[in-house]
């Protein structure tokens, strides 16, 4: 049964509640015994330790066999497989519900909702994660220099706007701008097809825009590292047709101008701790 802020699991004899609290996902640490003497009712405390789904374990395993560091990117037939596997992914292989607390945030950035993240596992060659955001929540317009992308929609109704690069540099009007093509412009809905990003392709730079609550899992390879020069950077777009020719402007279709800035307000998340099912970790592929 699907209580709010969490789920509630219930047997014969014992009730196990997994409840949200102070922007952490918290699996039960009490559990309820019926008495025959209900003047005796015992309460005792343990905590609950969810069993690793098949899928999710499988999952890293792929990854600690695919991802091989910086520099690298996965092979064609490598990609699909890891595609396979997340294709299959359900909700509740992460221990998901749609009724969870951060789907329901208050904390908002000029009337944004705030997008919540959690941290399954992450080593120097991927980490996998989840991201969170209410409705009308937003990730701004931001890109992945050097990584391989795989994103999962596992829960909700999603806009994702996309562009990649257009080679050689095109800077003009203003050395801030550069011009970018536009890979992706369509709302998605769960469950639906991975989607996968490179370092140069696929929709490297991309904004997700939640319709419905919604749900995404991530699979990076390398991570984020500012240490690596592997730091996030947002960006600002501008249609093409602002800085373009009357006879440029018959071409227009599928481009825009982007410009850097720093981190926006609504960038900012809250990180809560992931205590899901647990993958089974090991040192070596």
């Amino acid at each position: 049964m699907v209580d709010a802020g969490g789920l509630v699991e219930q047997g014969k004899d014992i009730m196990t509640v997994k409840h949200v609290n102070n922007n952490r996902v918290r699996y039960a640490n009490k559990t309820i015994k019926k008495s025959t003497k209900s003047s005796c009712k015992k309460m005792r405390r343990e905590v609950v330790f969810p069993r690793v789904p098949e899928v999710l374990q499988e999952l890293y395993v792929s990854c600690r066999e695919i991802f091989k560091g910086p520099g690298t990117v996965p092979p064609a037939s490598d990609v699909n497989k890891l595609c396979k596997i997340l294709d299959k992914m359900k909700p509740e292989d992460v221990g998901l519900s749609k009724n969870l607390h951060f789907f329901k945030a208050t904390g908002a950035v000029n009337g944004t909702p705030r997008v919540t993240y959690t941290t399954i596992y992450q080593c120097d060659e991927f980490s996998l994660c989840m991201f969170f955001l209410p409705e009308t929540a937003v990730i701004p317009l931001h890109n992945h220099p050097e990584m391989t992308v795989f994103s999962k929609l596992l829960l909700g109704t999603m806009h994702i706007k996309s562009y990649d690069w257009v080679d050689p540099k095109d800077t003009r009007p203003s050395s801030h701008l550069r011009l970018a093509r536009l890979k992706a412009n369509n709302v998605y809905t769960a469950p639906c097809d991975t989607s996968v990003l490179y370092p140069t392709t696929g929709g490297n730079i991309h904004q997700f825009t939640a319709i419905t609550p919604c749900a995404v899992l991530d699979i990076i390879g390398p991570p984020y590292s500012k240490e690596d020069d592997r730091d996030c950077s947002y960006y600002k777009e501008f249609p093409y047709t602002a800085f373009a020719s009357k006879q440029e402007e018959e071409e227009e279709e599928g481009y825009g101008w982007l410009e850097e800035i720093e981190a926006p307000e609504d960038a900012e998340m809250d990180r809560i701790e992931y205590l899901g099912p647990q993958i089974i970790a090991n040192t070596s592929p």
